[in-house]
């Protein structure tokens, strides 16, 4: 039976504990960290190496249960959770991508880190938690591991960097920043903002790094007291050195001599046609040299070490990069818009080898994507999705729902243009953009980020800035660094960051970096965003050649709006009983009307005529009525003392007998029938809103304005010569 232990230190007036020892024991490692009402769980599971695969099999789930913030699932069908939501997966890649570096290379048993809110308040960030909790389990667990990472999220407020906010602040930053750093260094950023300066950028850093560290100092004290009095969950143990293994890795040493002298040399010219064919023999014949010598994963693994070494070896000695580019020059770039009739606004931008197509999509408010969480329900009007086939590497695989690489490069493409999307009040539209990446060869999240730009400008939507996006890259040996900017494939393959940064001319929107190795310095960040942002200026220079503004005017196929603002007391008037009346009005106008609680109408429609039918019904159901105003009605109902005249939809008012004409009416049937159609004034709306009518009074009006025009006869045309 383990112990259980509790350790807690405060942070800026914020109580952070980590425990263990109490809950899912049979794991490797669990830990649960809490702050405020937010607790969040995490457990590591360890597994014997896999066979058939060549990379690391670590996998990290992030579980977000509804019953952590008192919500049962809207859905009336289905009330337990369903598959996690976008951002359940981009806080998973944010706690995989913090801690992946850290695990040897030699080490390739599976693992497994699963994530579990369990409780979440509004002040508390559960990711941040959960970041803490994965390290401390990780650290606990006796799997081999150089960590323990620490994270912390900076917001940008009035000019002020603030480490860890209340989460349900952020809304309001100008900046939303997250760094993981060990002791040593940064192995991991993520960002999103407003057009943020660069020194503002870097301050974050040093302000993220230097909060972490109590973090990680916290993890160590805990960590060391729990393996002292409950052991480690999992002994590992270096795989033992039988005749057998020491016999394979003597082959593998053998392939490796084999490949280094005789690697093809055109495998180190990006730009050759035959690169790819030369590949796939040179490894066919390894195969065919080596076949059941060793396995076919371990050939090729080795044939990617030497690959790796040769690449670097030539960057490093040349300065020139594998396609013959300098250190810090972007590839040939090409960009269009335009290029679908039906669609409301599209573009294509081209870098070197990577294509990707955006394609713009204007709907009503009505349309804002609804997103139910831990928190309850919320929407948004600017969705961004990313769509990566398989025939834009040249290759045959599965097609169907995103995987997660695609949900996170569309979500950062979608941060890097949030800050530039109109207002709701500006431009009332929801905004769907969908990039289709048509081939690839390296950072194909920031060739969507230029394209979505080019396709919003088209469309006409009225962005305040145009973004562009850049990926940077890194050969470190040693103490030389060289600073890659564009990678291609290759180069992030083969490089040691990965390291994207997006924005406009004024500022930074949006960062994201990713680490093969723990010693990137605060030198090497500064110097890849200075490095970028001029490769980001050219990249901007060349997509305005295509289009240098948003248009002027909308795709005729795209819905145009139509406001109205009414008394919000008519609102029940407007939609009536079970929605009937909006329902009937959407339906006969062709159009979408969605109202809000201040009375403010808007009115959707691609047709101009079905708009303007649309309008004046609103104004008709909704018009308040004027005492002294003149309104065409129709006759309802007759009775003995007058007649109820409908001069509106829903209203109606009398006129009595003796308002319905000049003089006495014997017989009211014989003056008015049901159905006429007649002029009628308002002469009074009594104390309890009752409206009287007289169509008396319009005909003296009209008796009166024809007696002006007889009395002042129109003048003689004196330009007219008479005969």
């Amino acid at each position: 039976m383990k112990e259980k232990i509790i350790k807690s230190k405060e942070f800026h007036g914020k109580e952070l504990s980590l425990e263990s020892g109490h809950l899912a024991q049979l794991a490797h490692g669990a830990v649960l960290a809490r702050q405020g009402d937010t607790a969040v769980l995490a457990t590591v599971v360890t597994a014997a190496p896999r066979e058939d695969i060549d990379y690391f099999p670590l996998s990290v789930e992030y579980e977000e249960k509804l019953y952590a913030g008192g919500i049962i699932k809207g859905s009336r069908w289905v009330k337990r959770e369903g598959r996690p939501t976008d951002q359940a997966i981009l806080n998973a890649r944010l706690i995989d991508r913090s801690i992946r570096p850290l695990f040897p290379k030699s080490f390739n048993n599976e693992v497994q880190v699963i994530v579990t809110v369990l409780s979440v308040d509004e002040d508390n960030d559960p990711v941040i938690l959960g970041v803490l909790a994965t390290s401390a389990a990780i650290t606990i667990s006796g799997i081999p591991w150089n960590g323990p990472v620490a994270a912390t999220r900076i917001g940008f407020f009035d000019n002020e960097l603030v480490a860890n906010p209340a989460d349900n602040a952020m809304d309001q930053a100008d900046m939303n920043l997250v760094v993981s750093s060990t002791m040593d260094h940064i192995v991991m950023v993520e960002m999103g903002g407003n057009q943020v300066a660069e020194e503002v950028v870097l301050n974050a850093f040093d302000l993220g790094f230097e909060h972490s560290l109590g973090y990680l100092a916290l993890i160590n004290e805990f960590a060391q007291e729990v393996i002292q009095k409950n052991g480690v969950g999992y002994q590992y143990q270096e795989p033992e050195l039988t005749p057998e293994l020491e016999k394979e890795n003597q082959v593998l040493e053998d392939i490796k001599a084999y490949v280094d002298t005789n690697f093809p040399n055109v495998l180190l010219d990006a730009t050759s046609a035959e690169r790819d064919r030369v590949q796939e023999e040179f490894i066919a014949e390894i195969f065919k040299k080596y076949e059941g010598k060793t396995s076919k994963s371990k050939m090729h693994d080795v044939f990617e070490k030497v690959a790796r070494a040769k690449t670097r070896e030539k960057i490093l000695a040349t300065k020139k990069r594998v396609d013959g580019r300098d250190l810090d020059e972007v590839r040939p770039i090409t960009s269009e818009v335009g290029l679908f009739p039906r669609t409301h606004g599209s573009g294509v931008f081209k870098r070197g080898d990577t294509q990707v197509l955006t394609v713009a999509t204007l709907g009503s408010m009505a349309l804002e994507q609804l997103i139910e969480d831990m928190r309850g329900e919320r929407t948004k009007r600017y969705i961004h999705h990313y769509n990566f086939p398989p025939y834009s590497t040249g290759e045959t695989g599965r097609v169907g729902s995103p995987k997660r690489r695609e949900i996170g490069h569309g979500a950062l493409a979608e941060r890097a243009l949030e800050a530039v999307i109109p207002s709701e009040e500006v431009f009332p539209y929801t905004i769907r953009l969908v990039s289709e990446v048509m081939a690839s060869n390296g950072s194909t999240s920031m060739a969507s980020v230029c394209g979505s730009t080019l396709a919003l400008m088209d469309a006409g939507v009225p962005i305040t800035e145009p973004v562009s996006g850049i990926a940077m890259g890194l050969i470190k040996e040693g103490d030389e660094v060289l600073i890659l900017s564009d990678i291609m494939g290759i180069e992030d393959f083969y490089g040691d960051m990965d390291f994207k940064v997006a924005g406009t001319k004024n500022g930074i929107n949006a960062l994201q970096m990713d680490v093969k190795i723990t010693s990137i310095t605060k030198e090497i960040l500064k110097d890849a965003i200075k490095q970028g942002n001029v490769g980001r200026m050219h990249i901007l220079n060349e997509m305005l050649r295509a289009i240098n503004s948003p248009r002027q005017d909308l795709s005729k196929f795209a819905p145009k709006i139509k406001h109205i603002k009414i008394n919000p007391k008519k609102i029940g008037d407007l939609i009536g009983p079970g929605g009937k009346v909006i329902r009937s009005l959407q339906e006969t106008t062709g159009t979408e009307i969605s109202v809000d609680d201040d009375g403010t109408v808007i009115i959707h429609g691609v047709d101009e005529d079905g708009l303007a039918r649309a309008l004046e019904q609103v104004d008709m159901l909704t018009k308040e009525v004027q005492a002294g105003e003149v309104y065409k009605g129709k006759v309802t109902r007759i009775l003995d003392f007058g007649a109820f005249v409908q001069i509106l939809p829903g209203q109606e008012g009398l006129v009595h007998i003796s308002e319905l004409a000049p003089g006495f009416v014997k017989d009211i049937h014989a003056e008015v029938e049901e159905g006429q159609e007649m002029e009628v004034k308002v002469i009074e709306i009594d104390n309890q809103g009752r409206i009287n009518l007289s169509r008396k009074a319009v005909l003296a009006d009209q008796r009166k304005e024809s007696n002006t025009h007889q009395s002042n006869p129109p003048r003689p045309d004196h330009t007219q010569r008479s005969h």
